[in-house]
């Protein structure tokens, strides 16, 4: 074998390795933000159009939150919370519309003070997702059926439900689970 031949036959072998290579780096990452985010990775491949930019946007979210002093809350604001949701829990009975609109406040003062911004619902979809994508369909729920409400448009067992959606989120940030 000549020396070009041999030299050929090594470029080629490194190509298809590095080849190789990038593409078990690139499934290994897909596979490594689909564990993470869960059901929220199908639904943001699904929004943005495609695993590319789904997977960039998932990366980026994760960046964000890198960057989020996330805190846990001591005992006594842990025990606080919890008696605030008491509190919202027993409004329903007689006010079942603004209940939903206090456990979301409840729950956007709980983030807040966990360390996420809470500017707007879909940034704290977005922060959310990276550490919380199990419950984000509780919350995504609840929300839909807020908004709802405020027309008028919920009914009672539809509210009921918006409280356990909130409530699982509730439950979840307020005992840490899902941490950073």
């Amino acid at each position: 074998m000549s020396t070009g031949t041999l030299i050929a036959v090594i470029v080629i072998v490194a190509i298809v390795i590095i080849a190789l290579a990038v593409v078990l780096g690139m499934r290994s990452r897909r596979r490594r933000l689909q564990d993470r985010f869960g059901p929220e990775y199908e639904r943001t491949v699904e929004q943005e159009g495609g695993r590319r930019a789904a997977e960039r946007e998932l990366r980026a979210r994760e960046e964000r939150h890198a960057e989020l002093d996330i805190k846990a809350l001591p005992e006594d604001r842990r025990r606080a919370y919890a008696q605030d949701w008491s509190v919202v829990q027993e409004h329903f009975v007689d006010r079942p519309e603004g209940s939903v609109t206090e456990a979301d406040d409840l729950v956007t003062r709980l983030m807040n003070e966990r360390g996420y911004p809470t500017t707007e619902y879909e940034e704290n979809v977005r922060d959310l997702s990276v550490s919380h994508a199990g419950t984000l369909q509780h919350y995504r729920a609840a929300h839909s059926v807020k908004v709802r409400s405020a027309g008028g448009q919920a009914t009672t067992e539809e509210l009921r439900g918006a409280m356990v959606h909130y409530r699982a989120l509730f439950d979840e940030l307020l005992s840490d689970r899902g941490g950073r």
